[in-house]
């Protein structure tokens, strides 16, 4: 009776990591992607925006089980660094410290159960920003928490220059 229980303890246990194992084809290994390539796609690299003025961002969003969100920022390139999303170099102005610099960070949800979104949005930049280098991010993140970062280079200036 031992010997009976004991084989069933042994044959259990080594059937525990089997028994154990869940399927990972349901699992979400993909990166969502940015498209910025249609037709109506904003801001494109090398866009010249005005401050004091607003303008469009659209993008299309696709993941291959769910979106989750999105994030814009845009930040200065005063110093001219680089995130080496895009292939095409925008001429640069000359490097100067940044005085009032247009900063911007905002959170988007996509509702849930989206494998498709079309974003739009205004963006509105204040009259009294530095003019000069910025740089337009993207980040999008699944409900699985893969991120895709797209990053282009605009300029913001004043209409009177």
């Amino acid at each position: 009776m031992f010997r009976m229980k004991y084989r069933a303890v042994v044959i259990l246990l080594l059937c525990l990591p089997i028994l154990s194992c869940n399927d990972d084809d349901d699992q979400d290994m993909e990166y969502p992607v940015i498209i910025m390539n249609s037709g109506d796609a904003s801001p494109l690299n090398c866009a010249v925006i005005y401050r004091g003025e607003s303008f469009p961002f659209k993008a299309i969003f696709t993941d291959n089980q769910e979106l989750g969100s999105y994030n814009i920022e845009i930040h200065n390139n005063f110093d001219h660094h680089s995130h080496s999303t895009e292939n095409e170099e925008c001429e640069l102005d000359s490097k100067k410290e940044p005085v009032n610099p247009f900063i911007y960070n905002k959170d988007y949800v996509i509702p849930t159960g989206e494998t498709y979104f079309a974003a739009d949005n205004i963006v509105e930049v204040p009259a009294d920003v530095d003019t000069g280098d910025y740089h337009f991010m993207i980040r999008l993140t699944d409900k699985a928490g893969w991120q895709a970062l797209k990053a282009v280079s605009i300029k913001i200036r004043d209409k009177n220059e």
